[in-house]
């Protein structure tokens, strides 16, 4: 043959494709699935819950992201949060239902006098995790210490008449007029007690309530001092002037200044707007004078708290024997 070998008398195999694995790799190509969500891994709730309490460490505030809160129940409680508004509340005597400590809390001596009146008062001590404190003060800052309060029982307008007529004192009301920031109305309830006010009248909508927030900045004040509640703003005002007692707002484009005003030693109701709207329409017709409290250029306007202070001061100086 001219190949110079020997035929073997089969035909050639014709060559196919190479073999392949024939599937029985095909599970290891197929990745282990979705990358799982923050929250389900295992690192996720300590590094959680050491960010928090760096944040708390450093007095921050909601933490970033957290959903809006809902509206709670008129006949909900409220919630005080930190160890410093505890104990506050505490010894001031702010009614309340339990008292809430995180678990392995780092004790001081604030931790440890809320729990010891706490206790003599026969409020209810329970244990909780940090998350659980979370949800009840809404992401706020609480140090691992969470009061738990009552819904607020407002009094109706004219029992503030009746507290001062009691202590046989002319009367002097505070009232908010869209005053929505609960700070404020703490702030307001603390300078109201300091200065010998009989309480305070708030609007039943779009205004600032006794919350949490109010308790914590009142310092405990409110614990003393009665809040009233109004369905009608402009009504209740009508009642007091029916009643003999002159109404006063505070107004930055008012005629007079406050120091001038012949009234402050009548019985009276001081009327305190929105740092950014200032009174409405309705409840300056029912003023008997709008005041205004000089400053100067520089300051366009107080904040409601600062605005109720100046004013109770002015009065309780022209009431002073």
């Amino acid at each position: 043959m001219a190949a110079g070998g020997r035929a073997s008398g089969r035909p050639a195999k014709k060559k196919g494709p190479a073999k392949g694995t024939g599937g029985q790799r095909r599970r290891s190509l197929e990745g282990k699935g979705a990358t799982p969500p923050a929250e389900m891994r295992h690192w996720y709730k300590e590094k959680a819950r050491a960010e928090r309490i760096a944040r708390e460490e450093r007095g921050g505030g909601r933490r970033p992201g957290a959903a809006r809160p809902q509206r709670r129940s008129e006949d909900s409680p409220e919630y005080i949060g930190g160890r410093n508004p505890v104990l506050e509340a505490l010894q001031a005597g702010v009614p309340c239902n339990a008292l809430y400590v995180a678990q392995r809390i780092d004790n001081d001596d604030r931790v440890r006098d809320s729990i010891k009146i706490a206790a003599e008062r026969g409020i209810a001590l329970l244990e909780a995790t940090r998350d659980k404190l979370d949800r009840l003060t809404e992401g706020g800052v609480h140090q691992g210490i969470v009061l738990q309060i009552p819904a607020y029982d407002y009094a109706h307008p004219s029992e503030l008449v009746e507290i001062a007529h009691e202590a046989a004192e002319a009367p002097l009301i505070v009232a908010l007029d869209s005053v929505t920031d609960p700070r404020n109305l703490g702030a307001i309830a603390r300078s109201a007690t300091a200065f010998g006010a009989h309480g305070l009248l708030v609007p039943s909508r779009r205004s600032a309530g006794v919350t949490g927030g109010a308790w914590k900045t009142s310092a405990g004040t409110l614990a003393t001092l009665r809040v009233a509640r109004a369905a009608n703003l402009t009504a209740a005002l009508r009642e007091y002037r029916d009643a003999g007692l002159f109404v006063v707002g505070l107004d930055g484009t008012g005629s007079t200044e406050l120091a001038d005003v012949d009234l402050l030693g009548e019985p009276l109701v001081i009327v305190v707007g929105s740092e950014g709207k200032g009174l409405s329409r309705l409840v300056r017709e029912q003023c008997d004078v709008l005041t205004r409290i000089p400053m100067r250029a520089a300051a366009e306007s107080l904040n409601a708290g600062v605005a109720a202070g100046v004013a109770l001061y002015e009065v309780a100086r022209h009431r002073r024997p």
